[in-house]
């Protein structure tokens, strides 16, 4: 599945592009070499230190002229591991919620529902990493990492050609992820700015359950969790 390629059925690619952005929640499992740098320093915090994270994004579209194409916005909130909330406000209001079997998203406008199991979706795209396992950034080349204006950007690199997007930086300020920017194969680029993050904050497993509201057409059957057995408790 090329991320590039989803678009709802005014055409919006928006919603294709959380699938390049989530990644970088989970993904960074990266085995770090002996002389580390900040960027890699960086990275090994992200992962042995955030369980989970909530912040306001803004979302901007870019193409090779430097033009911007689309603007958004909203909040996100994740949980490690495989679980998100990711909701945008505008420029119209969606949600997109992986409750860990099932990838929700709600169009407002639409008054749709579609569902996919999660495994099928992440599948074939960058957010495969959701899963987090220990070997998936092998994958990956990282290229190092640069100070800007008082945030240090990591840049990677997928080894294969085939993912959708071409390069990824992270900018961290003051420790905390703050900037992501994707680079992918239409020569466009998706920058997210992060505002108000918070780590580690308790959150309830039914905050990341999607409940179907009333008078809304549902596309696709959910996966049902196995009933766990007397054995198992």
């Amino acid at each position: 599945m090329n991320t590039d390629c989803v678009v709802d059925e005014s055409g919006q690619p928006l919603k294709g592009r959380w699938l390049l952005v989530l990644l970088v929640f989970f993904a960074v499992n990266m085995a770090l070499a002996d002389e580390a740098d900040d960027g890699q320093i960086l990275l090994h915090a992200f992962v042995d230190e955030m369980q989970s994270m909530s912040a306001r994004f803004e979302q901007s579209l870019i193409d090779a002229n430097g033009d911007v194409l689309e603007t958004s916005s909203g909040t996100v909130d994740i949980r490690r591991p495989g679980r998100f909330r990711w909701a945008y406000a505008e420029p119209y209001e969606q949600l997109l919620v992986a409750d860990g079997l099932n990838v929700w998203s709600y169009d407002v406008d639409l008054a749709q529902v579609t569902v996919k199991p999660q495994a099928d979706v992440l599948s074939n795209t960058p957010a495969l990493l959701l899963g987090g396992s220990d070997n998936v950034l092998s994958d990956f080349d990282y290229l190092g990492s640069f100070e800007d204006r008082g945030t240090v950007w990591v840049r990677l690199r997928p080894k294969k050609s085939d993912r959708g997007f071409s390069k990824v930086e992270l900018g961290f300020t003051d420790g905390t992820l703050s900037r992501m920017m994707f680079d992918d194969t239409l020569e466009q680029t998706t920058l997210i700015a992060l505002l108000d993050v918070t780590t580690n904050e308790r959150k309830d497993d039914n905050f990341f359950e999607f409940v179907m509201p009333d008078d809304v057409d549902l596309v696709g059957r959910p996966i049902l969790a196995e009933p766990v057995s007397a054995a198992d408790r």
